[in-house]
Parts: structure tokens; C-alpha cells; sequence
């Protein structure tokens, strides 16, 4: 077992020949041939448990474990994952930490019960249940029963559950997890008997809306799609050898700051992730800037662009100040902002006022070396600039702001 931090090389490892090209096959890391039978493996932008061919190559990232953790899952208090983080910052092992995270948040949720809602099925029923569904009966026509029909029904087999069930059963066969962890998967296996079992794919649970009813869903949810996304399981026989858990650093970043602005600026801004922005007339040339920030009724006010690393690469840097810029531009907005994390090697605000036209630039640090608490201040400080810019400072517009 071999520990490197992300964006760190190691020239220590000793590999065989097709180790090394199956570790560059993955695409997680970068593998190049050294004089003398050795070999250079660099860490990229994931973290994570690697495992390939018998090698077994664990990437922990820069920032604390409590604040990984906290990139993990926006929505829970930070005593939530401090079992979890210590867990992890002992073994570098995020694999097991972030098994055991999931299976305790999903055995809150359910404590409080198995979601129940309507879902529109079609079926086949010997009797009329609901309306029929004349699209359905006419493939056999002059056939009486069964009846296709078309109804709602109130159950548990429902979007959620199927999500949490599909991802329980993954981690399920994950190897060398704890007993406590194993047995709490088993009780939720249990209690979801009644939930088809599926493979669910991740992206399907981004489309699941959260209203009041089901908002308690949603730290569960998200580490489902963690799992169900990023867990790859390689069978032998039947049974499970190894298993692989890389997390990408640039998307986890991104989700964090998205959710976390989205949730302290409900009610007073709208925040939109990737949507479509169109640079030149006539919807030509798209592009997809990381936030838009909009009013309740639809007027766009502010963007953002997130950044988990900012580039060594003085041209690169200024790649992203020119994206900015064209998202700006495209928008006929003042302000857009730059948001990263920063390192100790970073510099802190700053503002880039465009020369020839009336637009500026903003580069904010978001600071992960600290605790969750700090980073939370330092969120709620991010949140009221964005909402204090994007309505001209107008207190009346403010008077609603409560960062949550």
C-alpha cells in the first residue's frame, strides 16, 4: 500500500510493467518510465482508493479530513462525520470512512420512517384500476382482460428509495468494512424490502426533486450518488477482489460551493448551476458557466465560475479570467466572480477591473486548511457579497437575506 497527496508525483514505487500501464489505463493517474526499471506515478485532481492489479494506491488530498468530509456531504452538522474523518485521517483509507458515513446517515433517515408518495405505474390488471390506458390496450386488441390501466399508486417503491437501495447493495459488497457498518447495511436492505432492486445510475438521482416532504432525504441521497458514481467493484468468480474509490476534487468542490450558496441565498437569490449562455446573437456559440445567480423573478444578477485549483501556469490563470469575462460580457453583467480554494501559496481577494469596458473581475478564496466552522463563516461572508452586489448594495432588496 502506497499513500501520495493529490498533485504530488512519487519515483519510489516499484512497479511492474503491466501495473504501470494499468494504473495510466485508469485515467486517475499519470504513470511515466523512469532510467532504471523505475517509474514516476503523479496524482492528478482525484483522491481516493486505487486499486489496480494487485497494487493498492491510496491519494489523500490537501485540505484536512473534516473538511473532505464536509465536500462530501453539504446538508449535515460537522459532529455528523467526525467518527468518519478521524477514521480516515488514522488509516488514509477513504474508502471504509466513507462507507461507514453513508450507512449511518441513511439509518437516520429511515428512522424516521420509509418515504411513501404517489408514482404513476401501468399495468396490466384483471379489474380497472384508475383510468385505461388506451395506448397500452390497443397492442391487443379485442383482448378484455387484463386491462391495461394507468393509475397512482401510494408506495415506497418510489425514486428515493430505489436510489438508497441500489446504493446500500453496492456498498454492501465492498470488502474488509467493519461489522457495525455491514450489519446497519443489512437492517436497510430490511427495511427497504419492498423497493424494487435495480441498478440505479447516478445522474437519475440529480433529477429528483426535494420539496418539504422529502428534504430529509437529501444528505442520504447525495452520498448515494457518491457511492453509485465513484465505487468500481472488480469480480473474480463471483466474488468481490477489490474495490476502487476515486473521488474527483474539481466536481466535489464545485457541488459543495454550489449546494451550499443555493441553500443560505433560498429566498433571496436563485442559483442556477450550468446552464446554457449563449455568446453571440442568434444563440450561437454556447457556454456553460459553474453558477448564475437570478431574482425571484428571473432577472439575471450575478455569475461565478468555480475553480478547485488554481493553475501554476500564469496563461492558464488567465484562461479563466477571459471565460469570466465572455460569461460577463454575454450577460451584460457588471461583476462575475472566480471562486477556488485557496492554498497556503495563494493570494487572497482580489478584484480585476477590465480596462475599455465596465466590468469587473473578482477572484474570492474559499480557505479548506481551516475547520468547518471557518470554512461556514467564510461561506455566509461569500453569500452576502454576491447578494449585496448583485442588488446594487438596494438594503429594501436585502431585507430578506438570512444566510442558512
Amino acid at each position: 500500500m502506497s499513500v501520495l497527496f493529490e498533485h504530488q508525483s512519487d519515483e519510489s514505487l516499484s512497479l511492474t510493467r503491466r501495473q504501470a500501464e494499468e494504473l495510466q489505463q485508469t485515467g486517475y493517474v499519470d504513470v511515466q518510465p523512469l532510467p532504471g526499471d523505475r517509474w514516476r506515478v503523479s496524482a492528478k485532481n482525484y483522491v481516493g482508493t486505487l486499486v489496480s492489479d494487485g497494487l493498492e494506491l491510496l491519494i489523500r488530498p490537501k485540505i484536512e479530513p473534516d473538511n473532505l468530509f464536509l465536500l462530501l456531504e453539504p446538508g449535515l452538522p460537522a459532529n455528523a462525520w467526525r467518527n468518519e474523518a478521524f477514521e480516515y485521517g488514522a488509516s488514509s483509507n477513504l474508502l471504509p470512512a466513507v462507507i461507514s458515513f453513508f450507512s449511518r446517515t441513511v439509518e437516520g433517515t429511515l428512522r424516521r420512517g420509509v418515504l411513501r408518495s404517489y408514482e404513476q405505474r401501468e399495468e396490466a390488471l384483471v379489474a380497472l384500476r384508475g383510468r385505461p390506458n388506451l395506448t397500452g390496450q390497443f397492442r391487443n386488441p379485442g383482448v378484455l382482460t387484463p386491462t391495461s390501466c394507468s393509475f397512482d399508486d401510494f408506495s415506497e417503491n418510489i425514486a428515493e428509495n430505489r436510489a438508497l437501495r441500489s446504493a446500500v447493495r453496492a456498498a454492501l459488497r465492498v470488502p474488509l468494512i467493519d461489522a457495525g457498518t455491514r450489519r446497519r447495511l443489512m437492517q436497510q436492505l430490511i427495511a427497504l424490502e419492498g423497493v424494487d432492486d435495480i441498478h440505479v445510475h447516478p445522474e437519475s438521482i440529480d433529477s429528483i426533486p426535494f420539496t418539504r416532504l422529502n428534504r430529509h432525504y437529501a444528505p442520504a441521497l447525495r452520498l448515494a450518488r457518491l457511492v453509485l458514481a465513484n465505487l468500481t467493484l472488480t469480480d473474480v468468480h463471483g466474488k468481490v477482489q477489490a474495490s476502487s474509490f476515486m473521488v474527483d476534487m474539481n466536481d466535489l468542490f464545485q457541488r459543495f460551493i454550489t449546494e451550499r450558496l443555493r441553500r443560505m441565498l433560498r429566498g433571496t437569490l436563485d442559483v442556477i448551476g450550468e446552464p446554457t449562455v449563449h455568446l453571440g446573437t442568434g444563440r450561437s456559440v454556447t457556454m456553460l458557466p459553474d453558477m448564475v445567480f437570478r431574482t425571484p423573478g428571473g432577472r439575471h444578477v450575478y455569475v461565478a465560475d468555480i475553480k478547485y485549483k488554481l493553475t501554476d501556469d500564469a496563461r492558464a490563470r488567465s484562461q479563466d479570467y477571459y471565460q469570466l469575462l465572455a460569461y460577463t460580457t454575454a450577460m451584460d453583467l457588471p461583476e462575475g466572480m472566480l471562486i477556488y480554494c485557496r492554498r497556503q501559496d495563494t493570494t487572497a481577494l482580489r478584484t480585476v477591473t477590465v480596462r475599455n469596458a465596465d466590468k469587473r473581475l473578482v477572484c474570492c478564496p474559499i480557505d479548506l486548511t481551516g475547520t468547518p466552522e471557518d470554512v461556514e463563516r467564510e461561506l455566509t461572508a461569500l453569500a452576502e457579497r454576491i447578494a449585496t452586489t448583485a442588488f446594487g448594495g438596494d438594503r429594501n432588496e436585502l431585507r430578506w437575506f438570512q444566510p442558512r
